[in-house]
Protein backbone atom coordinates (compact mmCIF):
# COMPACT_ATOMS: atom_id res chain seq x y z
CA UNK A 1 0.00 0.00 0.00
CA UNK A 2 1.29 3.60 -0.93
CA UNK A 3 -0.37 6.88 0.81
CA UNK A 4 0.02 9.42 -1.52
CA UNK A 5 -1.18 13.29 -2.31
CA UNK A 6 -4.85 13.35 -3.41
CA UNK A 7 -5.09 16.18 -5.78
CA UNK A 8 -5.21 13.58 -8.72
CA UNK A 9 -7.46 11.18 -7.30
CA UNK A 10 -10.50 13.43 -6.89
CA UNK A 11 -13.32 11.26 -8.48
CA UNK A 12 -12.12 8.38 -7.08
CA UNK A 13 -12.43 10.28 -3.26
CA UNK A 14 -15.79 11.15 -4.10
CA UNK A 15 -16.70 7.97 -5.23
CA UNK A 16 -15.17 6.40 -2.21
CA UNK A 17 -16.60 9.32 0.21
CA UNK A 18 -20.45 9.02 -1.10
CA UNK A 19 -20.03 5.12 -1.16
CA UNK A 20 -19.80 5.75 2.54
CA UNK A 21 -22.20 8.12 3.22
CA UNK A 22 -19.93 10.92 3.64
CA UNK A 23 -20.44 14.50 2.20
CA UNK A 24 -18.69 15.33 -1.06
CA UNK A 25 -20.22 18.65 -1.99
CA UNK A 26 -18.49 20.55 0.77
CA UNK A 27 -14.91 19.12 -0.48
CA UNK A 28 -12.24 21.65 -1.12
CA UNK A 29 -11.35 22.55 -4.26
CA UNK A 30 -8.12 21.82 -4.15
CA UNK A 31 -6.96 18.78 -1.64
CA UNK A 32 -3.83 19.83 -0.71
CA UNK A 33 -4.02 18.54 2.86
CA UNK A 34 -6.07 15.20 1.96
CA UNK A 35 -4.37 11.77 1.36
CA UNK A 36 -5.39 8.55 0.00
CA UNK A 37 -3.90 5.07 0.77
CA UNK A 38 -3.49 3.02 -3.30
CA UNK A 39 -3.10 -0.53 -3.46
CA UNK A 40 -3.16 -2.13 -6.90
CA UNK A 41 -3.82 1.33 -8.51
CA UNK A 42 -6.77 1.82 -6.65
CA UNK A 43 -8.16 4.16 -3.92
CA UNK A 44 -8.97 2.25 -1.09
CA UNK A 45 -8.87 4.70 1.63
CA UNK A 46 -8.74 8.25 1.87
CA UNK A 47 -8.69 11.30 4.82
CA UNK A 48 -8.06 15.11 5.39
CA UNK A 49 -7.42 17.90 7.20
CA UNK A 50 -9.45 21.35 6.48
CA UNK A 51 -7.30 23.69 8.26
CA UNK A 52 -8.24 26.85 10.27
CA UNK A 53 -5.51 29.11 11.99
CA UNK A 54 -4.09 26.53 14.34
CA UNK A 55 -6.40 23.94 14.37
CA UNK A 56 -7.67 21.54 11.80
CA UNK A 57 -10.74 19.79 10.97
CA UNK A 58 -10.41 15.79 10.49
CA UNK A 59 -12.74 14.79 7.70
CA UNK A 60 -13.37 12.50 5.57
CA UNK A 61 -11.73 9.46 6.81
CA UNK A 62 -12.70 6.65 4.84
CA UNK A 63 -11.30 3.13 4.10
CA UNK A 64 -13.30 1.16 1.34
CA UNK A 65 -14.98 -2.22 2.68
CA UNK A 66 -13.21 -4.26 1.53
CA UNK A 67 -9.86 -3.49 3.18
CA UNK A 68 -11.06 -2.14 6.46
CA UNK A 69 -9.18 -4.28 9.78
CA UNK A 70 -5.65 -3.91 7.90
CA UNK A 71 -5.06 -0.78 9.62
CA UNK A 72 -5.06 1.90 6.78
CA UNK A 73 -7.10 3.86 8.54
CA UNK A 74 -4.66 3.66 11.39
CA UNK A 75 -1.56 4.94 8.97
CA UNK A 76 -3.61 7.70 7.60
CA UNK A 77 -4.64 9.19 10.80
CA UNK A 78 -0.77 8.80 11.86
CA UNK A 79 -0.05 10.85 8.50
CA UNK A 80 -2.35 13.10 8.93
CA UNK A 81 -1.59 14.12 12.68
CA UNK A 82 1.97 14.01 11.34
CA UNK A 83 1.56 16.42 8.85
CA UNK A 84 -0.73 18.79 10.60
CA UNK A 85 2.45 18.74 13.70
CA UNK A 86 4.19 19.81 10.55
CA UNK A 87 1.77 22.27 9.83
CA UNK A 88 2.12 24.19 12.95
CA UNK A 89 -1.66 23.12 14.00
CA UNK A 90 -1.85 22.17 17.80
CA UNK A 91 -5.26 20.66 17.87
CA UNK A 92 -7.29 18.38 15.84
CA UNK A 93 -11.23 17.78 15.70
CA UNK A 94 -13.56 15.99 13.72
CA UNK A 95 -17.51 15.18 13.62
CA UNK A 96 -18.58 11.59 13.79
CA UNK A 97 -21.70 9.50 14.15
CA UNK A 98 -20.38 6.14 13.79
CA UNK A 99 -16.52 5.53 14.98
CA UNK A 100 -16.36 7.19 18.47
CA UNK A 101 -14.67 4.35 19.66
CA UNK A 102 -12.17 4.18 17.24
CA UNK A 103 -11.44 7.51 17.41
CA UNK A 104 -11.37 7.35 21.44
CA UNK A 105 -8.53 4.38 20.59
CA UNK A 106 -6.80 6.70 18.37
CA UNK A 107 -6.30 9.51 21.53
CA UNK A 108 -9.07 11.91 20.57
CA UNK A 109 -11.50 12.93 23.31
CA UNK A 110 -15.19 13.41 23.50
CA UNK A 111 -15.98 17.14 24.42
CA UNK A 112 -18.90 19.80 23.53
CA UNK A 113 -19.75 21.80 20.30
CA UNK A 114 -19.10 24.63 22.43
CA UNK A 115 -15.68 23.87 23.20
CA UNK A 116 -14.36 23.97 19.52
CA UNK A 117 -12.88 27.40 18.28
CA UNK A 118 -14.94 29.90 16.52
CA UNK A 119 -12.92 29.61 13.16
CA UNK A 120 -13.64 25.35 13.23
CA UNK A 121 -17.40 25.70 14.06
CA UNK A 122 -17.64 28.21 11.15
CA UNK A 123 -16.63 25.72 8.35
CA UNK A 124 -19.35 23.66 6.35
CA UNK A 125 -18.59 20.18 8.22
CA UNK A 126 -19.98 22.12 11.80
CA UNK A 127 -22.42 24.79 10.15
CA UNK A 128 -24.20 22.86 7.86
CA UNK A 129 -23.50 19.74 6.74
CA UNK A 130 -23.41 17.15 9.91
CA UNK A 131 -25.92 16.70 11.87
CA UNK A 132 -26.18 18.26 15.78
CA UNK A 133 -26.45 14.68 16.76
CA UNK A 134 -22.53 13.95 15.81
CA UNK A 135 -20.26 13.47 18.30
CA UNK A 136 -17.79 16.47 18.17
CA UNK A 137 -14.10 15.23 19.59
CA UNK A 138 -10.56 16.45 19.69
CA UNK A 139 -7.06 15.62 19.63
CA UNK A 140 -4.18 17.82 21.18
CA UNK A 141 -1.17 17.40 18.89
Amino acid sequence: MIIAQAQTYRDKIVELLAAEKLPVADLPDTLDNFIVAIQDGNVVGVGGVEVYGYYGLLRSLAVHPDHRGTGIAGKLLARLDSISKKNGLSALYLLTETAPAYFERKKYSKIKREEVPVEVQQSSEFSHVCPVSAIVMKKEL
